[in-house]
């Protein structure tokens, strides 16, 4: 090898290189599989949120529990100021003699479903149950029905399917009573 000529060494010299080159190359990708499937795993979970995270997120995106429950209850206020206007429009007033009274109210022609139009406990309910009673609206006493709609629906909510039953008997009684208010009124 030391006797030969300039050019075969210069060939050997690259062809080792070639072959050096090479075996560091399959080498390197040797390791760098597994590597890579490692670090894109990581970085998949690292991807991924905890539950705190996830809770915090849906308050930036749904807002914060404490500010939505202030805006209901404000909402609650405002409504509950507007009760004495929404009494006397109302159909029916659902009681449970001292705790509970629901106004419900049902346009045919308008209305998908009764309405809840005013509903309160304790001394709102005696004085929802008092302009009702200055106004003509037919109070109802259902002791079940009242508190399941105080407690499930929200004032201008419409009435859950679950109740339309109950409810259809009750406004057909109204219904029935102010029809005959009304045959009584036209024969006088």
């Amino acid at each position: 090898m030391l006797e030969s000529g300039l050019w075969p060494a210069v060939a050997f010299i690259a062809s080792m290189t070639a072959r050096l080159l090479l075996t560091a190359a399959v080498l390197f990708l040797a390791i760098s599989i597994p590597d890579y499937i490692f670090q894109r795993r990581q970085f998949m979970e690292s991807l991924k949120m905890s539950k705190q995270e996830v809770k915090e997120e849906y308050k930036q995106l749904e807002g914060d529990p404490l500010v939505k429950g202030r805006l209901r209850q404000r909402m609650r206020e405002i409504l509950s100021q507007n009760m004495a206007v929404n009494v006397p429009k109302a159909d029916v007033v659902i009681t449970n003699p001292t705790h509970y009274a629901v106004a419900m109210q049902w346009d045919r022609a308008t209305m998908r479903a009764p309405m809840l139009t005013a509903k309160g406990s304790d001394r709102l309910a005696q004085r929802i149950k008092e302009i009702a009673r200055e106004s003509g609206v037919p109070i109802v006493e259902n002791k079940p029905l009242a508190r399941a709609l105080y407690a499930e629906v929200e004032i201008g909510d419409m009435i859950p399917d679950e109740y339309y039953q109950a409810l259809a008997v009750i406004l057909a009684k109204v219904y029935a009573l102010d029809e005959r208010k009304t045959r009584i009124l036209r024969e006088l």
